[in-house]
């Protein structure tokens, strides 16, 4: 089992950054490929980025690439999304996730889900 717990949303004007993180806790977190998922009220949930637990390039949606970076620290056990250049679109609940044996890491599957935290960018 493994407890995810993020942090770190809030309100931004556009342009500006936020760095959400993850804190996970349980089984061993270096073992899990981890993502950053994000949803808007009634719309379905899309990636956003996701890395492997030590092999490999991160993988980003398009239209966060270049502008958002995603980075794991496995001694600390969380991961993080720096976000630059924010967009009013952006505005979404990011979610972060874990799963193993994942040969898609944007489509997962991935089996572990954190409550979410809030992320707005205001134009």
């Amino acid at each position: 089992q493994v407890q995810l717990v993020e942090s770190g949303g809030g309100l931004v004007q556009a342009g500006g950054s936020l760095r959400p993180s993850c804190a996970a806790s349980g089984r061993t977190f270096s073992a899990y490929t981890m993502g950053w998922f994000r949803q808007a009220p009634g719309k379905e949930r899309e990636f956003v980025a996701a890395i492997r637990w030590s092999f490999g390039s991160p993988a980003y949606a398009d239209s966060v690439k270049g502008r958002f970076t995603i980075s794991r620290d496995n001694a600390k056990n969380t991961l993080s999304l720096q976000m630059n250049s924010l967009k009013p679109e952006d505005t979404r609940i990011y979610y972060c996730a874990a799963g193993r044996g994942i040969t898609d890491i944007r489509a997962g599957p991935y089996n572990y889900w954190g409550q979410g935290t809030q992320v707005t960018v205001s134009s």
